[in-house]
């Protein structure tokens, strides 16, 4: 995805979640051997992920 199809987020989230998304980070870095690992990529996985989750929900509701 090139630069002009990505946003920047500031947030602010608690050190507590921010641990918990660097300990996130280390899961995937250990065990999907993709190289590097970025928090953004990893938000961006966990995003996606939960999206797909929301659309089988809703559509189990109509």
């Amino acid at each position: 995805m090139n630069d002009a199809q990505r946003l920047q987020l500031n947030v602010r989230i608690s050190k507590e979640t921010s641990n918990k998304l660097d300990e996130i980070v280390d899961y995937y870095q250990e065990n999907l051997k993709f190289g590097r690992v970025y928090k953004g990529d990893v938000l961006t996985d966990i995003i996606e992920k939960s999206y797909e989750v929301m659309k089988k929900q809703k559509q189990s509701k109509r």
